[in-house]
């Protein structure tokens, strides 16, 4: 099939209102926290690279591309010298890169000074490892950014990516984030540099909060069940939310990107598999029950697995330890947003109601928040298990720093009872801090257990640590 560079130039024209000198239609003021680390690697990035924006679908990783764009032309860059072009649209990923190339400079002269190209879904252009790596080795006066929704981009050009660009991996809306968007007018709650201030807080500054931050626990109740996805967060009701991301998000990545991007036919499996994920969210993977349930071969559950991770759906977290540890040890499962499991399982608001359900999906959004602050700092995020199968949700590995997360999303205060897999590792380490998040804001302050006296525990209601988490990443300034 055969497109003339006058259809491909119409096509492009749409999608770049610049060239026209009109202004970027829709675009929302409002940005998220990854802007301006974006918007550095763009315009003044600290080392000659391409920007890979990694994520799933509709997480908003083409309205970042378009704010970027907006701030370069309040700048003063030349709109003839910014390209946008999404490969997910037929025309355009038909005729491939060079032709898009050639027909934006048939459009739009080069003007003086450097050049960006904004190229979305990227994992649709053929051999874009290698176009990519050529860029960046031979055409110094060009900056790219791409984004993908999908980890071929990554996990099949690995080597020839290694100092070629630099990685945003962008997660589902933070609590914060969610609330911002929302325009939702709470008290506001202190700002802190980091966790560690908690431990120099006078219990005066614990009850304040306490009293402040009750407006939030029901807003973060319904971010759990209405989802981090912006469009999910803005719809009217619950059930519309968890329909739009079951419909519009995930059936599109298992029914259309996993055949497209990598070939599959057996999507029914596929489906079922992730159903299985679904159910078992927050849980450590048994290969054997999985495979026994949905009849299928261990590889090729294996193989969807490492595909449903590829496309940003999950999140995988292997046994804390080294060498036989690790190859004995079990994955344990993450959904990539607290809300999809619910979606899925058509639970609406049921979730609310259900003590154990809330809790997986709190736990969800508390791995989610720490992720996504700290993946930056290639901090390394496992579980523990005991001999005894005493269990501790977290670990966040930071060199031989080693600071544990156990949530405990009920009721009741948490006590020694409830945390033996925390204090029995804590204990074994010698570890100076860990923290419990916890669901009542009374269950907040630091805790001592007389069991244990080398280790400072740090007891956090689950909407603060996802507030502060979120708020945070948009501050820049949090360790």
């Amino acid at each position: 099939m055969k497109i003339s560079q006058d259809e491909l130039i119409a096509v492009l024209a749409k999608f770049n209102p610049w060239w026209r000198k009109e202004p970027i239609p829709d675009l929302p003021t409002w940005r998220r926290a990854a802007f301006h680390e974006l918007f550095t690697w763009v315009f003044a990035p600290p080392a000659p690279r391409a920007v890979l924006l990694s994520g799933a679908r509709q997480i908003g990783k083409t309205t970042l591309l378009l704010q970027v764009i907006n701030k370069l032309l309040s700048d003063g860059i030349q709109p003839a010298n910014i390209l946008y072009a999404t490969f997910d649209h037929p025309i355009i990923k038909l005729v491939g890169i060079d032709a898009v190339l050639e027909a934006w400079r048939a459009r739009e002269p080069k003007a003086g000074g450097i050049e960006y190209l904004f190229l979305d879904e990227a994992q649709f252009i053929r051999d874009w490892g290698t176009w990519v790596k050529h860029q960046v080795d031979f055409n110094k006066n060009r900056r790219i950014i791409f984004t993908g929704s999908a980890m071929p981009l990554i996990q099949e050009n690995q080597e020839s990516g290694v100092g070629r660009w630099h990685t945003i991996r962008l997660t589902t809306l933070s609590f914060y984030e969610y609330l911002q968007l929302k325009k939702l007018q709470l008290p506001p709650l202190p700002k802190l540099n980091s966790l560690n201030d908690l431990f120099k807080w006078s219990d005066h500054e614990f009850y304040q909060v306490m009293e402040m931050a009750d407006s939030y626990v029901g807003h973060f109740h319904e971010y759990l069940v209405r989802g981090g996805f912006p469009q999910t967060a803005l719809v009217e009701s619950i059930n519309q939310a968890q329909r739009l991301l079951r419909d519009d998000i995930i059936d599109k990545v298992l029914k259309r990107d996993m055949t497209a991007l990598f070939g599959v036919r057996r999507i029914l499996e596929l489906e079922q598999t992730f159903l299985y994920l679904c159910l078992h969210d927050g849980g450590i993977l048994d290969m054997p029950d999985l495979c026994g349930n949905l009849s299928v071969k261990r590889p090729t559950a294996q193989h969807f697995i490492d595909l449903l991770e590829a496309t940003h759906l999950i999140y995988r977290l292997q046994p804390f330890g080294y060498g036989k540890d690790i190859l004995r040890g079990k994955f344990k499962i993450y959904m990539a947003d607290a809300a999809i499991a619910p979606a899925v399982l058509l639970k609406g608001k049921s979730t609310l109601d259900d003590p154990a359900s809330l809790g997986v999906a709190t736990e969800t959004a508390v791995f989610k928040h720490l992720y996504a602050h700290l993946y930056p700092k290639n901090i390394r995020f496992t579980y523990w298990r005991s001999s005894k199968e005493f269990e501790v949700d977290l670990i966040a590995e930071m060199g031989d720093q080693i600071v544990p997360f156990e949530v405990k999303y009920r009721s009741q205060h948490t006590g020694a009872r409830n945390l033996k897999g925390l204090l029995e590792l804590c204990q074994k380490k010698s570890l100076s801090r860990a923290y419990v998040i916890t669901k009542s804001l009374n269950d907040f302050g630091l805790w001592n257990p007389s069991s244990i006296h080398t280790t400072n525990i740090m007891r956090i209601p689950a909407p603060l640590l996802c507030y502060w988490m979120g708020q945070a990443e948009l501050n820049q300034d949090m360790s």
